[in-house]
């Protein structure tokens, strides 16, 4: 016996009512269907014949809470023209735009979804270990750190020392620099300091431009050196947890994706006068999501309620070693033991440089040994006299050449 379809089942409920003389209750008992279903199928049987009692989609014709079309339009081409935008900020410029009826972040991130501008794999679930932390106010804490990338016309590339203020996500630094040596990221860090006060913390990673703690032995770099005469504390992450400098890392995204780091620029001078009019956007226009959609500035300058603390002059050692004029550039090469002489002085660095090539600056006060941009040791000059010179080349890539007379740095 042939099982019959479901539109011949409502055909013969049809026929019962309408050539048997049957009542609908009793089609409806017969059929195990309700009476108002049994109705549809009368009404839709003398509108569309056979046809009309096929199955029909269940969508509905329309939807109260369906987002209008002329909001969608805008929606997607705004998406279109930044890409880096997500739903929150999407929404946030269409309702400072004006439009109306104004959409909810979960419709704009459906409507992104339909249209293939997000790709729902790549949201990664928040890691329910990190725990979220924030300064109570600004200039309590900065973040800095160390960002490549910076491709220039000659090829060369640049990197950018930054800095984030904690409570406010307010760019304190974008400097940028051609060596990522100890000297260009202690003249970025004087430049911050100089330009917004004295923060009361300093938070970094453990990269050898900012701290020589872990050397063997411990040195005291330059950006440890201008922090401490200034009073400034030097925090530093525990190792591999990137996530404790999160803000920062999350402005160098920002970097790449907005300012475009992905692309040539002319020179050093170039790109640098493009980043500083980024940074002012940043800072004063764009909104931040994690700061409740305000500029930086405005949380900035409102939490700062005490003026900022100068800066204090520095000692020499902070300064840049290629503005320093009133001593020489000598080179030694530390023995087994590491061990040099100066002056016939005997300097003792430990085992660590033995047999190192160093570069060691000498005034008529001090005598400071540099490996490379590292300052390993200051120790007071015993003696007097002219120095036994040899060729040194000056931290930070500069060098020195032998005369007849005092050396002095190019």
């Amino acid at each position: 016996m042939r099982e019959l379809s479901v539109s011949e089942q409502r055909y013969q409920a049809v026929l019962a009512v309408i050539k048997d003389g049957a009542t609908v209750t009793e089609v409806a008992a017969r059929f195990g269907v309700s009476r108002k279903t049994v109705h549809q199928w009368l009404a839709r049987y003398e509108a569309d014949g056979l046809e009309g009692l096929a199955d029909r989609s269940h969508r509905p014709r329309s939807s109260p809470l369906q987002m209008p079309a002329v909001v969608e339009v805008a929606l997607v081409d705004l998406r279109r023209r930044h890409p880096s935008w997500g739903p929150r900020r999407l929404v946030y410029e269409l309702e400072r735009s004006g439009l109306e009826p104004v959409p909810s972040e979960s419709g704009a991130y459906r409507a992104l979804l339909r249209f293939g501008l997000i790709d729902p794999a790549a949201r990664r679930p928040r890691d329910r270990k990190w725990k979220r932390w924030e300064r109570g106010r600004a200039m309590e804490l900065w973040q800095m750190d160390v960002v490549g990338g910076f491709l220039l016309d000659d090829g060369r590339k640049a990197k950018a020392l930054t800095g984030i203020d904690d409570h406010s996500r307010f760019c304190v630094s974008a400097f940028l620099m051609l060596r990522e040596s100890a000297s260009s990221v202690a003249e970025g860090l004087r430049l911050a300091l100089e330009r917004y006060g004295l923060p009361g913390q300093v938070l970094t990673d453990n990269g050898k431009v900012f701290t020589g703690r872990f050397n063997q032995p411990p040195v005291e770099m330059l950006f440890d050196r201008i922090l401490r005469e200034q009073g400034v504390e030097h925090l530093l992450t525990q190792p591999r947890s990137p996530t404790t400098t999160g803000k920062v890392e999350r402005f160098h995204r920002a970097l790449r994706t907005e300012f475009r780091t992905d692309r040539v620029f002319a020179s050093l001078a170039a790109a640098q006068a493009e980043l500083d009019a980024w940074v002012v956007d940043y800072n004063t226009r764009r909104p931040h999501q994690a700061i409740g959609m305000v500029p930086p500035a405005e949380r900035f300058l409102a939490a700062s309620t005490a003026p900022a603390v100068p800066i204090r002059p520095t000692s020499d050692t902070a300064r840049p070693m290629a503005a320093r004029g009133d001593g020489d550039w000598v080179a030694r090469r530390a023995n087994a033991v590491g061990v040099i002489t100066v002056n016939w002085q005997q300097i003792v660095l430990g085992k660590a440089a033995a047999g190192r090539d160093l570069d060691v600056w000498v005034t008529d006060e001090v005598i400071q040994v540099y490996d490379g941009d590292q300052l390993l040791r200051t120790q007071l000059r015993q003696g007097s006299g002219d120095v036994r010179k040899k060729r040194a080349s000056i931290p930070g890539g500069r060098s020195t050449v032998k005369t007849s007379g005092t050396h002095h740095p190019e």
